[in-house]
């Protein structure tokens, strides 16, 4: 034990002295992350909005008075539909709104009528939200007596602020990359700098020396992890827990061995740090994509729903957004615990094996 922690302290010592390697540690778990949920916006804000109001005023204005700040920015006036289907194919505009002659007064006489809608759906998802925006504010002109009176409730998110999820997701997804080049990397550094043979002629169990340098980066991962949960989650974007903040801890700590794992793997096939950052990314991107990050995961095909059960993240962070939003219970948690230490696991024994035969 007294060896094993020796060698983590030297692991630890010799990454607070690179210095670059720090920064880009700490940029990832602050700027990174408060960038992807600042930047990244699934809502519905700032729409540029044209029109061309040939109806005479009156019901349109009603209307074009409802666009405001912060979803849609100030209606511009066109006066022409060519004008109008120019500047959305120029991205001037998202949206365009065309009133016809007989628009206001269809709808005095019938209590219906008709507004043409332009719609760039380039940025898909805006565009249909602004979309359902639009449709609501109709709604109220409607004299359609519907059967269904609606009532929705949004749980666990009530505003839809979408920084809270973007800004999880990120970390969860950083916290997987960096934990794969950053174990690769204390391995891969041996061979690169020359001392691989040295470190085989140490007296020390091979054994201790892998879990002493892959545990040493571990903790890297948590101290990140924890700096994120606390400035960035916490601090930057107020993002709510419901559940314990030490089970979500300790599911990040068990996590950090998966990551771990496949960084060893990534270390027994790599000879540079330049093949450790091209076999890292090869391998996480479809773990990143099948986990439910960026697309939920009873949206995708059939065959990648299954191939996500693979992905260790897609527990990870199924697990975290229960602990964060939902508040559940854990005693309710074992599917996401059990999940990933399943496959943290066999990563990690594969990674280890893998790389044992190095030594």
């Amino acid at each position: 034990m007294r060896t094993m922690l020796s060698l983590i302290m030297k692991e630890l010592i010799s990454f607070l002295r690179s210095w670059g390697l720090v920064a880009v540690v700490l940029y990832s778990f602050t700027f990174d992350i408060y960038i992807a949920g600042k930047g990244i916006e699934m809502q519905a804000k700032n729409v540029a909005v044209g029109y061309v109001d040939d109806s005479g005023g009156g019901l349109s204005q009603k209307i074009l008075s409802r666009l405001h700040r912060p979803e849609f920015q100030p209606p511009v006036r066109f006066l022409s539909q060519k004008a109008l289907s120019d500047a959305i194919f120029n991205r001037e505009i998202m949206v365009g709104l065309v009133f016809d002659q007989d628009f206001a007064k269809r709808y005095r006489a019938t209590g219906h009528t008709q507004l043409n809608i332009l719609l760039d759906s380039i940025a898909a998802t805006q565009s249909f939200q602004a979309l359902s925006y639009l449709q609501n504010i109709l709604l109220d002109y409607s004299k359609t007596d519907l059967p269904v009176d609606l009532a929705v409730h949004k749980l666990f998110n009530q505003n839809a602020t979408t920084s809270w999820f973007m800004a999880l997701a990120e970390m969860l997804s950083i916290s997987t990359l960096l934990g794969v080049i950053l174990t690769a990397a204390v391995f891969v550094r041996e061979k690169e700098n020359g001392t691989w043979d040295i470190m085989l002629l140490m007296p020390i169990d091979p054994k201790l020396i892998i879990l002493a340098k892959s545990f040493s980066q571990v903790l890297i991962i948590m101290a990140g992890v924890v700096i994120a949960t606390g400035i960035v989650l916490f601090g930057a974007f107020d993002v709510p827990i419901n559940g314990s903040i030490w089970v979500f801890f300790l599911l990040s700590f068990l996590y950090a061995f998966t990551s771990a794992g496949i960084g060893l793997f990534v270390a027994a096939v790599s000879r540079t740090m330049l093949e450790v950052a091209m076999v890292a990314i090869l391998i996480m991107m479809p773990l990143i994509f099948l986990s439910g990050a960026w697309t939920p995961i009873h949206a995708m095909h059939p065959l990648l729903q299954k191939l996500s059960l693979i992905s260790p993240l897609r527990y990870y962070i199924e697990g975290s957004e229960s602990i964060f939003f939902r508040g559940t219970a854990v005693t309710d948690l074992w599917p996401y615990f059990l999940g990933v230490t399943i496959l943290g696991l066999l990563l990690y024994l594969y990674g280890f094996r893998k790389i044992g035969k190095l030594f």
